[in-house]
């Protein structure tokens, strides 16, 4: 197992350079010549796994929210606080990951630090609020020793496997682009404040990488012995932080819509800009007519969603019930052709069980959002960002084992590689491997799938 992934992110401009043949080798995947080990390299259930999407889904879902408690309390929106507890209750589910690696004395170190940066967050959108640029200057200031602090908990939790200097350098990022977004948003360009909220999001997936690697390593046993790290979890992961951001963008695009809010048309765009990744990823899988169908399918229930918050807007109840008719049209469509896709290893019975959930999942968040009963549209905004990792699950699962060939693996080194840079013996990561894996882990969805395809 490597340490070559993300602590901090480099422009996707100067990613795309890298060669696509090069990140098919960069995994270092190979065989060992035994039809168990060879099953254990395409597996995407493994402890390791489960780890890894664990951290996955709570820290992008951090990002996420963070960004619209932000928006929320610079608008004085009626529904601020539970945005605010949402965001609360992420970080209580974030410690509890903590705390069942590092004990609970761990946990709570964790939870203070990090609640920490929360509330610095809160200080700088009131600030913002009120026009008071000293009152925005102590909260970056704040940040600043937030920063600090919590990359010298990582350092020692990890006993040096997550430098202080470059988790650091991770949190320089995940900072700017929460404030950078924020920012835009309230001074109206919504195009730059949606693009950084993908980002944010898209950089605390590949910091759960980088996390899940260094527990793994620390405490092997935990994981079965098992790698966090390979092809075929990386798509698992992949499909994860995409298809949860899906959920979560499709919830406040639908909130913007009932409100009338200006953000709208970047809101939507951005999500359909996660449907062109996931269907850029089907085709890169099944080919490029494969992709045009998903991409017609999937657009089109983005479209019926729309359609029904035009209709509740409108009280139109007639057209509400076409919308969800039209729906129900769509769970059948899509799981028809994911069914056969993978030649029946995503069974269309099971799908449309799931797409029913996820479609109810997103209605009701919004019915409970347009009714006030913010409580509700929070709670069920959270579930449907949740469901969101089964299809991610079933999807790599079945990715893997249709094409095994396209997937390797590496197996757990006895220890962690000596670099000369200080701390722990094999504690630190080389800073070239760094290097490498920011280029990596940077790359669109669609670069990654194709990096495995070739």
């Amino acid at each position: 197992m490597k340490m070559n992934k993300l602590l901090v992110a480099l422009p996707l401009s100067l990613a795309m350079l890298v060669p696509t043949a090069a990140l098919a080798d960069s995994h270092g995947s190979h065989s060992s010549g035994t039809n168990e080990s060879a099953q254990t390299a395409v597996a995407t259930d493994t402890a390791a796994a489960e780890l890894r999407i664990q951290l996955d889904t709570v820290l992008t879902e951090h990002a996420f929210l963070a960004v619209e408690a932000m928006r929320k309390g610079v608008d004085g929106a009626d529904d601020f606080e539970n945005a605010s507890n949402a965001l609360l209750a992420n970080s209580d589910d974030l410690t509890a990951a903590v705390a069942s690696v590092y004990g609970e004395e761990g946990g709570a170190a964790f939870q203070e630090i990090w609640n920490s940066h929360i509330g610095y967050f809160v200080d700088y959108v009131k600030a913002t609020a009120a026009d008071d640029q000293a009152a925005k200057d102590e909260a970056l200031a704040q940040l600043e020793e937030y920063k600090k602090k919590q990359s010298e908990f990582f350092d020692t939790a990890t006993e040096g496997r997550l430098p202080a200097a470059a988790v650091q350098e991770g949190l320089d990022m995940h900072v700017d682009q929460l404030i950078k977004a924020f920012d835009a948003y309230a001074t109206e360009d919504f195009e730059t404040a949606y693009t950084l909220e993908r980002e944010a999001i898209h950089h605390m997936s590949m910091f759960a990488e980088t996390l899940s690697i260094a527990i793994a390593d620390q405490f092997p046993e935990l994981v079965d012995g098992t790698n966090p790290d390979t092809p075929a979890i990386d798509l698992r992961a992949t499909l994860n932080y995409t298809f949860t951001e899906h959920a979560g963008l499709a919830v406040m695009a639908m909130q913007d819509g009932a409100d009338g809010a200006a953000s709208f048309d970047q809101a939507a765009g951005a999500l359909m800009a996660n449907a062109d990744d996931l269907s850029a990823a089907v085709a890169s899988v099944y080919g490029e007519e494969a992709g045009a169908q998903f991409a017609e399918i999937w657009g089109s229930h983005i479209g019926y969603f729309v359609d029904y918050v035009k209709a509740t807007g409108a009280g139109d109840t007639e057209a509400q019930e076409q919308a969800k008719a039209d729906l129900d049209e769509y769970i059948v469509e899509q799981a028809a052709l994911l069914d056969a896709a993978t030649e029946g290893r995503v069974p269309a019975d099971a799908l449309e069980e799931g797409l029913t959930t996820h479609v109810s999942q997103l209605l009701g968040s919004f019915d409970a959002y347009v009714a006030g009963d913010y409580e509700t549209a929070y709670a069920e905004m959270r579930s449907a960002y949740a469901h969101m990792t089964m299809p991610a699950a079933g999807l790599s699962a079945a990715i893997t084992d249709q094409f095994p060939e396209q997937f390797g693996g590496a197996e757990m080194p006895e220890k962690m590689p000596a670099t000369g840079l200080g701390g722990a013996e094999g504690g630190t990561i080389p800073y070239l491997w760094i290097f490498a894996g920011l280029m990596l882990a940077a790359l669109t969805t669609t670069m990654a799938f194709r990096a495995r395809k070739q």
